[in-house]
């Protein structure tokens, strides 16, 4: 793990808060690996350990899933690709993309997996229309989809967009790791090397194009207000005090 990492002391059975800005890949995801096998060995002994958000801005690389295909990746360009072990194709990580792992108990939690996969995007969705409720006219809102999973927008002609979020988890003896990947403020061009999440034509979003977010270079992703807002949702969820709305199939 960088020298960013920031533990946050948090009341009761909260999560604990980290934060990774300017973070290696590989490092970050030993570090999250590690973490999760601790707890799983400290469960098997009957000791409970608090389950962890970790709040990550990426250095610049591109993922591939578990099963994820060689084929979705268009073109090679100078940011590395690495293989990793979360579902899902390939994505991309980096500067202005708030990405949040999910380290969490499931059964603690008392959630399935698809529980988990509807609180994050339901969070997500939360979050955004929040604040593209901001625009008076309220001419945008997010909405997740059962086909494809993450989080879109849609115009009031419930014409979709293009895709804002994506997720992909890994499970490991009922604790989940990987997460979300939100963008908020960077360059979409970097999607244009890959089909994004394996969907040829995929057009990927950012926050900062339908919402003013008073954010500027030096801005750590970390310190944005819609961050804040996320992860005030999901330890809420976690705390049982957001259950899931019915999903429409």
């Amino acid at each position: 793990m960088n020298n960013n990492t920031s533990p946050n002391p948090t009341p009761n059975n909260a999560p604990i808060i980290r934060t990774l800005l300017n973070a290696d890949y590989n490092g970050t995801h030993d570090a999250m690996l590690n973490t999760t096998l601790s707890r799983i060995e400290s469960k098997k002994q009957g000791i409970t350990t608090p389950d962890e958000l970790w709040v990550v801005e990426h250095n610049d690389v591109y993922t591939l899933g578990q099963a994820g295909k060689e084929e979705h990746i268009l073109q090679r360009v100078d940011t590395p690709i690495i293989h990793t072990d979360r579902g899902g194709q390939v994505t991309w990580h980096g500067k202005g993309q708030l990405v949040l792992y999910w380290l969490i108990d499931l059964n603690e939690a008392n959630w399935s997996v698809r529980d988990m996969v509807s609180h994050a995007e339901q969070s997500i969705e939360d979050v955004l229309n929040s604040c593209l409720a901001q625009d008076s006219q309220h001419q945008f809102y997010a909405k997740s989809r059962r086909d494809a999973p993450g989080v879109y927008i849609y115009n009031n002609d419930d014409l979709m967009l293009g895709k804002i979020a994506s997720l992909g988890f890994k499970i490991k003896h009922g604790f989940s790791y990987h997460g979300i990947a939100l963008n908020l403020t960077c360059d979409l061009a970097v999607f244009n090397a890959i089909n994004p999440c394996g969907y040829a034509g995929m057009k990927m979003l950012k926050l900062e194009d339908f919402v003013d977010l008073a954010a500027t270079p030096e801005t750590p992703i970390s310190d944005l207000a819609v961050t804040k807002q996320l992860l005030s949702n999901i330890q809420k969820r976690l705390a049982g005090d957001i259950p899931l709305h019915p999903i429409n199939k």
